[in-house]
């Protein structure tokens, strides 16, 4: 693959050459390889088919995390969410050390200590990683999935988005089951502080515990507002909104 420099920007193919445009430019490669049906019968590419197996395992638990987050993920992502998501997922699956090549998934994986490290710390949206955004300490508590902050200064602490005067803070309380597909999603009242010098010290605790069995991973949110004329618009671009796996457990 080769990336194309040239000021004539085409998609399609000529020759044997493929020209196509991705998130990251225009590229070029070349037309042909090996067929399908080769791949999917031939055994000499066996270990292809097992790599092709896991890696539409691991796609499906990625999309499972996404859809379970619902509304939570689409306010702070980014558009590289879903590779980034799968390139930790595929880590985590290495460490199923039960299934045989081809069947190594996410679900054995997680249930490690090292897989769920892997996963904890993720910041859904890259361009606003919550170490970028805030600065003070959090505490979880995986009973009841509150989240607790250290007293803090916003306006010294929190690195706000331009024309922002207030911001929100929301926890998510998510119990998943890779292996099934259920999950469940409780989260807290929002809570929006407007943007001024003084200290706060804010606790989120979910209006429930989630009954589905599984893993469990504790979400925080944070979005940025405009006030105008008494009302509080959320800013589209979304560059600042926050959202980070605090804990899986």
């Amino acid at each position: 693959m080769a990336k194309v420099n040239s000021l004539v920007k085409i998609e399609g193919t000529l020759d044997n050459l493929t020209f196509y445009k991705s998130a990251d430019g225009h590229f070029v490669r070349t037309k042909g390889g090996v067929s399908k049906n080769r791949i999917m019968n031939d055994p000499a590419f066996v270990r292809t088919r097992e790599n092709l197996s896991e890696f539409a395992s691991i796609a499906a638990s990625g999309k499972l995390i996404r859809t379970a987050l619902g509304p939570m993920v689409f306010k702070a992502k980014d558009s590289k969410l879903t590779s980034r998501l799968v390139k930790v997922l595929s880590e985590i699956k290495k460490l199923d050390s039960t299934s045989v090549r081809g069947q190594r998934n996410v679900n054995e994986g997680i249930s490690t200590l090292e897989g769920q490290l892997l996963l904890e710390g993720f910041d859904f949206n890259i361009k606003a990683s919550l170490a970028s955004v805030l600065n003070t300490a959090i505490t979880v508590n995986t009973t009841d999935g509150s989240i607790s902050f250290a007293s803090f200064n916003p306006m010294e602490q929190l690195r706000a988005a331009e024309g922002a005067t207030h911001f929100s803070l929301q926890a998510g309380f998510l119990n998943l089951d890779f292996a099934t597909g259920a999950f469940e999603l409780t989260q807290s009242v929002e809570q929006v502080y407007p943007l001024v010098q003084g200290t706060i010290t804010p606790v989120l605790t979910p209006n429930a515990v989630p009954a589905v069995t599984g893993v469990q991973l504790h979400l925080l949110l944070i979005e940025f507002f405009q006030e105008v004329n008494g009302m509080q618009y959320l800013l589209n671009n979304g560059a600042y909104n926050v959202l980070h796996l605090l804990k899986v457990s």
